[in-house]
Order: C-alpha cells, then structure tokens, then sequence
C-alpha cells in the first residue's frame, strides 16, 4: 500500500487483490501528472469542475477511462465520475480504496467497456490503454457524448504514447497535443470537434481459425477490443490446441484466463460431456468467449462464464481440470504475482487427482513454482518457445 498525495487529498491506495510480497504501487507519475494538471486547470479558472464551464453550469458527467487501480477515481470521488474499465479487478481495487479513504463507494459510478456510456460527458480523462484497438473502440463509443465544451485530457507514461495514439484521438476527437515530459509521463491534450463524422466501431470482429488446430479448425472465433491477438491465433494457443488432455471425459473444465474462449470451446467440443467454465478478470474477454462458445458448441454444451478475480468464485474441489496460459506482466511492469494467484486458486479448486495444465514461455521457470505447489509437475509438450506443464492434486 502507499500514500497517494494529490491536491483533493492524501490516499492510502492498494492494487487488487492486496499481495504483501507485490511492490507495486496502485498509481504512477501519469497520474499524477494527469490530477496536478487539472488542479492547476481549475486553480486558474475558478472553477470547480475542471472542465472549462462556470461551477454548477456543467450538466455532462466526468468520466475516467482506464484507470489503473482506481488512483484517478479515488481522488476525483467528489466529483461522483463515472469509472470506464475492462478489468474486474480495477473494479475492486476502485471499490477498497474509496472505502480505504472513507469515501462511500456508490460515489464513483462502475461502468465496464461495454456498458452503455453516459449521454454527455463534460470531463473525459484517459488511460492510454496498452491495446490501440481498445483504445480505438471506446473513443468511437463515447465521442457521441462529447460535445464542443467537453475537457478532454488523456495521460500515460512516454513509452504508452505513440504517434499511432495520436492520431486515435485526432481522427475521433477532434485536434491534438501532447504535454512536455514530466517523470517520463506525459499529457494528451484534444479539442472536441463536433463536426467529426461519428463512425461507429468495428468491434467485436471474427476471423476463421486454420485448418491445422485439432477440433476448433475453420472454427469461427470472435474478440472484442483489447483482446490479446484479436485479429489472429497466437501461437502460445495453437500449440496448447495441439495438446489438450481431450477425449478422456474430461468432467468439469475451467478455461482460467480465458481469453476469446477458443481453448474451452476446443474442450467442449472434443469432450461432449464436459461442463466448461469460462473465467477471466476482463468483460471484454468473457463477453468474447461468450460469442465464440455460442457460434462452435451444440446447443446440449453446458458452459458457465465468469468476470472474475481467477477461481476464487469457484468452490474448492470441485473441478477436474483446470486450463491456464498466465500473463506475465502486469500493465508495464513484468510481475509474477497473477500467475501465483491461479496456480494457488487451481489447487484449492481441484479434486484429489484433478489436473492443473499450463503453457507458457519457457524462461519463466512455472515448474519450479508448480512442483513446490503441488508436490509434482511433468513437461507435457516443449518447444524452443513454450512449454506445457502438467501438475496433478495428490
């Protein structure tokens, strides 16, 4: 946990869930950046609203796209925003840290990236989001609410801002600039031009799986924006299809992190009797998942999709096997700390003699973690990337 010092006060803000061994802070220097920017904003006009209207005449709602952690949210709680997120768990760190700052939690409006946004939005403060196309989707989502008065301000560090970045914001906003470097941040600076055509995203998109990946081949796959490899199958995916523990009446599955859901809707469907259940901390993903399951299984497949924080929505032994490919990073920052937590969650949620099977780079070493774990862990399939591992509940 650390103390988050801004102009509307000083916060004691954790990410989520809270892991003791875990460094990392809930907030960077874009943030900062972004707040002192608009204290300077309101301090120069007199206003109260930092959105460039006389107090009390704004009528739009100020929203915070892509807030990390829930820092901006927190600090801005008397403003009542309207948070705009694809992470289940921003939206429970959002939740303990106002209650962490005695602020009630109904303050701060938790919407995810497919909610219907607001009608009218007088402040609109970005994230600059990893994914450009999710970026892309939600700038196309709201711009119908913003209108020629609106403070748009986008923030993130040097490295998220790209020329790409700007030109988004040009093509659906309206003129753009960038701020000087502050702490390797920096400020997006862009004037809402009304007369902008309002073009509707693209997304969600499907794309055909090739005809060499097992049960799924020439299967149709759908994403929504911001899902990892959208327009392709990611190899890591196409070697685990080329490996799954099917056709063993596999019982209950769980896809863990399941992405577009192309590894459980291959479960399923090798597997007829298996009950699937999909799982990932983003909307996006399961609403993806959703799709794809629905356009590949028959209609007698059983699935359940979950947003959620890994198997802590699941009972404890009650699964047969669990299917995980974990991140590694955690925004820019390379963390272990997603994978502990499912490695753990998958133990407590297996049967005795349940299996836990794992892909990943090679040089992340998941079987030293996996054999301290589970007593066990065996190399399934290996190439020069990726390695799948197998580690069984005794």
């Amino acid at each position: 946990m650390n103390r988050f010092t801004t102009s509307w006060g000083a916060f004691d803000l954790s990410r989520f869930p809270e892991d003791p061994r875990d460094t990392l802070r809930a907030w960077d220097a874009a943030d900062a950046y972004l707040l002192q920017h608009l204290a300077e904003v309101e301090a120069e006009t007199g206003t109260g609203a930092a959105a460039g209207t006389e107090p009390g005449t704004g009528t739009g709602a100020t929203v915070v796209l892509g807030d990390r952690w829930g820092a901006l949210a927190t600090a801005l709680a008397a403003r009542r925003p309207v948070q705009i997120t694809d992470s289940y768990l921003t939206q429970r760190a959002t939740a303990a840290n106002l209650r962490r700052s005695g602020v009630d939690p109904e303050a701060v409006g938790l919407h995810s990236v497919l909610d219907t946004p607001p009608e009218r939005i007088d402040l609109l403060l970005v994230r600059v989001p990893k994914s450009l196309a999710l970026l892309e989707d939600q700038l196309r989502r709201l711009a119908p609410a913003v209108h020629a008065g609106t403070r748009v301000v986008g923030a993130g560090m040097v490295t998220e801002i790209h020329t790409s970045t700007l030109k988004l914001f040009e093509q659906i906003i309206g003129p753009t600039r960038t701020s000087l470097a502050v702490k390797k941040a920096r400020l997006i600076f862009c004037t809402p031009d009304p007369g902008l055509p309002r073009v509707p995203s693209s997304w969600p998109r499907s794309y055909p799986l090739p005809a060499d990946v097992g049960v799924v081949s020439g299967r149709t796959v759908t994403n929504h924006a911001g899902i990892f490899c959208a327009d392709r199958l990611d190899i890591g995916t196409r070697f685990l299809l080329a490996h799954l523990p099917a056709g063993r009446g596999a019982g209950r599955v769980v896809d863990l992190g399941c992405g577009n859901g192309v590894v459980g809707t291959a479960m399923a469907l090798a597997d007829p009797g298996a009950e699937v259940t999909f799982i990932d901390e983003s909307f996006s993903a399961v609403a993806s998942a959703r799709a794809t399951f629905a356009a590949n299984a028959p209609a007698t497949a059983k699935a359940e999709f979950v947003v959620g924080d890994a198997l802590s929505q699941v009972p404890a032994g009650s699964v047969d096997l669990v299917l995980n490919n974990p991140p590694f990073h955690s925004h820019r920052a390379t963390s272990d700390a997603t994978a502990r937590s499912m490695f753990g969650g998958a133990r407590a949620a297996l049967r005795p003699g349940g299996e836990l099977w794992v892909i990943g780079n090679r040089h992340l070493g998941y079987h030293v973690r996996l054999r301290r774990l589970f007593g066990n862990c065996e190399v399934v399939a290996s190439d020069p990337k990726f390695v799948i591992l197998r580690a069984v509940k005794r």
